[in-house]
Order: C-alpha cells, then sequence, then structure tokens
C-alpha cells in the first residue's frame, strides 16, 4: 500500500523551495512537463541545481506561471459584437452604387 505525503501549502510552514516533485504535486503538473519548462528556450522555469538536486523557489514559480495567463478580453466583449453587428447591419455602399 502506498502512503501519500499531504502537504499544505497555505499554511506559514510550507517550504519556500520545491523539488520537482513536491513542485508536480503544487502545480497539479508532471515531473516530467516541469523538466521540459526547465529547458525552455524562450521562458524558461527558474531553478537551482544543488549537486544535481533542483530545487525552485515557490515565489519564482508563482510569478513564472503569473507570466502564462491567458486572458480571454471579456472586458471588451460587448464593444467587439457591437462593432461587427454595425458593420453587418450597414448597408454596403459600394454593391448600392455599382447597381446604378
Amino acid at each position: 500500500m502506498l502512503s501519500m505525503k499531504l502537504l499544505d501549502f497555505n499554511s506559514a510552514s510550507a517550504p519556500g523551495y520545491f523539488d520537482l516533485q513536491a513542485l508536480a504535486t503544487y502545480s497539479c503538473t508532471s515531473v516530467r512537463w516541469l523538466r521540459n519548462r526547465l529547458v525552455d528556450r524562450s521562458h524558461p522555469l527558474p531553478c537551482y541545481r544543488i549537486e544535481g538536486k533542483i530545487l525552485v523557489k515557490r515565489e519564482e514559480f508563482d510569478q513564472w506561471i503569473a507570466r502564462h495567463r491567458v486572458s480571454h478580453g471579456t472586458d471588451n466583449l460587448s464593444e467587439l459584437v457591437d462593432a461587427v453587428v454595425s458593420q453587418v447591419q450597414t448597408p454596403n455602399l459600394r454593391r448600392l452604387t455599382k447597381r446604378a
């Protein structure tokens, strides 16, 4: 039977540095995915290597992942819909003048 270690990442005693296994648990990702991010040429995951052990600082990971946040731009959605609708409702003047 496997024993699972539960970590409380929100407590004051939460670690400041994670190894890749703990970071995978914290971030709901896999160790393999994290290793691929370490060598990403455009946005590498910041890390520390101490005698072969890879550690990632929690604050640096949180900042790194925040830079990858996807914005859907729903604030301007109503403006976009209004602009598209107004273009569809406006008659095409070129088409009208060609027939005349």
